[in-house]
């Protein structure tokens, strides 16, 4: 038996024609044709392929507005389709499950435009027609343009997640609200329900109310798995309280590593066991035959990106006018407050600043995630050593194709993790929390 650390692995998916990758709908091995990406054949696809490769999960991120924070224009994101368009990935996550046993199925859906008993209500549905596979990704607002889209005003960022943090509580509360054996099914006696364990919850908080209790019966996890992505203080700390699994976006090892010890130090100063959550770090595998070939493979996808297109980008997830900045601009050094939320990603490997330029073309390649390049067995060689010197529990793994991307790392890096005794070869879990909690 291999004493090797094993991994988790779960894949980054948006129900649009981009992902990370600005380059990917502009890739000849993406399918475009009669919106492919819309339809939910391809998804339905997606989660056999990652089954079959026994992923933790499939992941959704998702945005509620098409950006105009660069140059003041939504003609930037509509031209080089800046994870615009976005249809919403919540009913694809039923689709999904309909073909799939085991795989979890995760979404993103924001707290800050719902109340608490709504989003409670339709995780612990999910939950049920899932059999317990669902996860939600639990963010509030990150751009001015979709809390517009809503008629309000995006909030500070320390607000709007201390919201967040009672959000979930009243949603626990709620899921708490049926008992486990509640339901009695008692035709001879015509009891359905035993209404002794089933309670109002009487929430009365600084931002939500609700009375309760929830209408849904307790679903098979209890609500669903949380994930959750913070990386200031407050986002910090409510992923190491609330949080199963963490999406964790850091370009150097160094930075990875010292996310990875903060958040479980977290963990455990709140009591939490650290390995009830897994940090997953975001990568986008790029595989070849050879090296030579993954390698050209990398220079074709990432020259695809437009310099322009990663300004709209980057703006956008800053909430920033990049168009402010000259291109030469070195971004280690600048001090206006949109832009520290990313500060670790602006400088390079060997030190120095990225201009301007150089990030936010890196940020159309990839958002920053670090590229893996090179054969299945080099791919794997990179993914151990990243585990190792960060000490992380797995990879999100985002791709530059679609469909096909998936399909190599599944058919050529997971026999390869598989065979040095990195990896699981089946599901011994039927929960999106089991497969978490698998290594433990």
């Amino acid at each position: 038996m291999s004493n090797k650390k094993k991994i988790h692995l779960a894949q980054f998916l948006v129900h649009g024609p981009t992902y990370h990758s600005l380059a990917m709908w502009r890739h000849p091995k993406s399918e475009l044709g009669d919106y492919a990406w819309a339809k939910p054949e391809l998804y339905q696809h997606i989660a056999r392929t990652c089954e079959r490769g026994k992923f933790d999960m499939v992941f959704f991120a998702d945005l509620n507005y098409i950006s105009d924070t660069y140059k003041g224009s939504l003609d930037p994101a509509l031209r080089y389709a800046v994870q615009a368009p976005e249809h919403d990935p919540i009913p694809l996550l039923s689709y999904m499950g309909a073909v799939t046993s085991h795989i979890g199925l995760g979404a993103t859906l924001s707290v800050s435009h719902h109340h608490p008993f709504y989003l409670a209500r339709l995780w612990a549905t999910l939950d049920h027609l899932t059999g317990g596979r669902a996860a939600w990704n639990v963010v509030t607002s990150v751009n001015d343009n979709q809390a517009a889209n809503y008629g309000e005003e995006r909030e500070p960022t320390d607000r709007r997640y201390e919201k967040a943090d009672e959000f979930i509580e009243v949603c626990r509360q709620l899921w708490n609200s049926w008992d486990e054996d509640a339901v009695v099914m008692d035709r001879e006696n015509a009891i359905f329900a035993d209404s002794s364990k089933v309670r109002r919850i009487e929430f009365e908080g600084e931002f939500y109310k609700s009375r309760g209790p929830l209408n849904v019966v307790r679903s098979p996890q209890n609500g669903p798995a949380l994930i959750q992505a913070g990386t200031s203080p407050k986002g910090r700390a409510i992923a190491a309280k609330h949080a199963d699994a963490i999406f964790a976006i850091q370009p150097h090892a160094r930075d990875a590593a010292a996310y990875y010890a903060d958040i479980k130090k977290r963990m455990a100063d709140t009591g939490r066991d650290p390995n009830t959550c897994k940090i997953l770090s975001g990568m986008q595998p790029i595989i070849g035959e050879t090296e030579a070939e993954a390698l050209e493979k990398q220079a074709y996808h990432n020259e695809l990106v437009p310099e322009e297109g990663g300004m709209a980008i980057l703006s956008a997830h800053l909430n920033f006018d990049m168009s402010n900045l000259p291109p030469d601009t070195e971004m280690a050094s600048r001090e206006e407050p949109e832009l520290q939320r990313m500060k670790p990603r602006y400088t390079k490997p060997a030190g120095g600043s990225f201009t301007a330029r150089e990030i936010a073309t890196r940020h159309g390649q990839s958002v920053s995630l670090p590229q893996f390049v090179g054969t299945a067995s080099s791919v794997v060689d990179q993914m151990e050593a990243w585990i190792e010197e960060v000490g992380g529990d797995g990879f999100m793994l985002s791709p530059i194709y679609c469909p096909g991307a998936i399909e190599e790392f599944v058919d050529h890096v997971v026999p390869e993790l598989q065979r040095r005794g990195m990896y699981r070869r089946g599901y011994t879990g039927k929960t999106q929390r089991d497969h978490l909690l698998q290594y433990n």
